[in-house]
């Protein structure tokens, strides 16, 4: 059993590996602000985590957390291109500083090794697919920035101080758990919550953007791998399912689903917004022994199925 630290554990991501984690029989402390985060993703485990309210900008808070420590699965973030657009600044000292505090905490604290939530928005929109981690990075928003700069911090630790450092490259992730009410809202669950309300989504552009869209215990289960694998050290690995899938063909299917007409409204495309995705996840299967363990129509059905019983609970 090994003591692991996730920041961002009440998040939609980082609360599907603290139930992971402690499946597996190990030890998990949480450290979240609760910004963007919630106690309810946590609820049915809160009696078995520590849970530290506070940021990864608070150094003392992160020492405290990584006492004895063995993995650290940094998840916290200021999440969404949008986001990142409209307030540069608060992505860049969350997400940069926040990544740098945690490193630096994990080091004095001798933790084995540290797994960061990089993000594929750092490829940018070049034509090229699928996209490999060999490619050049192209960032197109401060979000995307703010990832790169995260695995470069990442890679600099290991290098100069051998700390084990794995970054993963995060493909368009979606489930249970995922919050539709932000005004930042992933594009699943604000369609899966709009339609079920009887309204017609909104798609900014034409709909024919396709994603590398990812169900979460896909991603649980290739930060458990990254946190294992020996020549993960030091890597970049991208985490998705390797075949895409446009908003469209997404609309499609919730229909199908739900058993509803859907009516979509198009309007203008959003600044910093990538125009396709597709991940190329051999090095991810080569080294970490990654495979997708559910394809996207089961994770969109097993979603649409959550949020109807989350639904149904409140009224």
């Amino acid at each position: 059993m090994a003591r692991c630290v996730v920041t961002g554990g009440a998040g939609f991501i980082g609360s599907h590996i603290v139930r992971r984690l402690l499946a597996d029989g190990h030890e998990a402390c949480v450290v979240d602000d609760l910004s963007t985060g919630h106690r309810e993703n946590l609820a049915e485990v809160a009696d078995s985590i520590e849970l530290l309210d506070g940021s990864v900008c608070d150094r003392a808070l992160l020492l405290r957390a990584m006492e004895g420590a063995q993995w650290v699965f940094h998840q916290a973030a200021l999440a969404s291109v949008q986001r990142s657009v409209d307030d540069p600044v608060a992505s860049n000292r969350i997400n940069v500083e926040g990544t740098l505090q945690v490193l630096a905490a994990a080091r004095s604290c001798g933790v084995r090794r540290v797994v960061f939530a990089s993000s594929s928005s750092v490829y940018g929109d070049a034509p090229a697919l699928p996209k490999r981690e060999d490619m050049t990075p192209a960032p197109k928003s401060p979000y995307a920035i703010t990832k790169l700069a995260g695995e470069h911090y990442c890679a600099v630790y290991h290098e100069l101080f051998g700390l084990e450092t794995v970054s993963l490259r995060y493909f368009n992730v979606f489930g249970p758990h995922q919050d539709p009410r932000s005004q930042y809202a992933a594009v699943i669950p604000l369609f899966v919550s709009t339609l079920m309300a009887g309204r017609g989504p909104t798609v900014f552009g034409d709909g024919e953007q396709s994603r590398d869209f990812t169900y979460v215990e896909n991603v649980a289960e290739a930060n458990i791998r990254a946190a294992q694998a020996p020549g993960a050290p030091g890597g970049v690995f991208n985490v998705g399912c390797g075949t895409r899938y446009s908003l469209n063909d997404l609309l499609a299917m919730l229909g199908r689903i739900l058993g509803l007409r859907v009516r979509p409204v198009y309007a203008d495309p959003r600044p910093g917004d990538v125009r396709d995705s597709l991940a190329d996840i051999s090095r991810a299967r080569q080294v970490l022994g990654f495979e997708p363990i559910v394809g996207f129509e089961e994770g969109l059905r097993r979603t649409v199925e959550w949020y109807k019983a989350r639904a149904e609970a409140s009224r």
